[in-house]
């Protein structure tokens, strides 16, 4: 469920559609396809964090309770009987990057904690997402660090539960987030520096074919965001129609300089 915030999320689209009556659904994993058995397994997950989730349940079998002296609870929670194994927490995604970013991957982000929040019994995997407590903008929502100081930091998701359940999507959820919130600033900052021009997204030969989709995506929001910020309507032009399967998009182009190739003969004769 989601929580209150003291900072309301002010984004491009509850920020202003919801404004004129317009419901926004956040994407779902029909889109996103996740490889959710492996995740739950933690195979996408830096391993220390699968060493931690093996130790808190552990210490939860053992019923093992905390015994410091030097604590940093709040004042009036007692340390008493907290069981370290089953320690809720409120973990926070933030960017560092100086400046402004635009945020993007939050909606894939969400997905994986709806689908791989939980633990294993044997081989039955329990599914505990709907004990989380969960705050997130929206993708295309605004950032601004002025310094990168991480005590300077405006947080894009926030969650509440138990850690064990999902300690182990810190790294598919940063990885997400990181990657898209990156191609979304760059692009908003070539399209504010070209003023107005259409800029066509033709990054496609230069990376892994598995990431156009989040980068098309991500090249779309950042149009999005221009246009409401400076009041434009340009349209999103991508090169494959792998960049536009989460938004409906299609690749487009001219020619390409190949073509030379096989008509050079005729093109000599002329």
């Amino acid at each position: 469920m989601l929580f209150e915030d003291k900072r309301e999320p002010v984004c491009i689209f509850n920020g202003t559609q919801q404004k004129q009556g317009l419901l926004i659904n956040r994407l779902t994993n029909e889109t996103f396809k996740l490889d959710i058995d492996r995740m739950r397994r933690g195979w996408y997950s830096d391993k220390y964090f699968e060493n931690i989730n093996r130790m808190l349940i552990a210490l939860s079998k053992e019923g093992y309770t905390y015994s410091g002296e030097h604590h940093n609870l709040p004042a009036g929670v007692s340390a008493e009987n907290i069981s370290v194994g089953d320690i809720e927490v409120e973990m926070q995604w933030f960017t560092r990057r100086v400046g402004t970013t635009v945020i993007v991957g939050v909606d894939k982000s969400l997905e994986m904690l709806r689908h791989c929040t939980g633990y294993w019994e044997n081989e039955r995997f329990i599914e505990t997402a709907d004990k989380l407590e969960v705050w997130a903008v929206q993708d295309g929502d605004v950032t601004e660090s002025p310094d990168g100081n991480p005590m300077n930091v405006q947080p894009v998701i926030k969650v509440r539960g138990r850690y064990r359940d999902f300690a182990l999507l810190e790294t598919p959820t940063l990885g997400i987030l990181t990657r898209s919130s990156r191609v979304s600033s760059n692009v908003y900052e070539t399209l504010t520096a070209a003023r107005g021009k259409p800029v066509l997204f033709f990054p496609a030969r230069f990376d892994l074919h598995e990431v156009q989709a989040s980068d098309g995506y991500a090249y779309n929001i950042a149009v999005q965001r221009f246009n409401m910020d400076y009041s434009q309507k340009l349209g999103p032009f991508v090169s494959t129609d792998a960049q536009g399967d989460w938004w409906g998009g299609a690749g487009g182009g001219t020619v390409a300089h190949a073509a030379i190739a096989p008509s050079s003969v005729t093109l000599l004769k002329r």
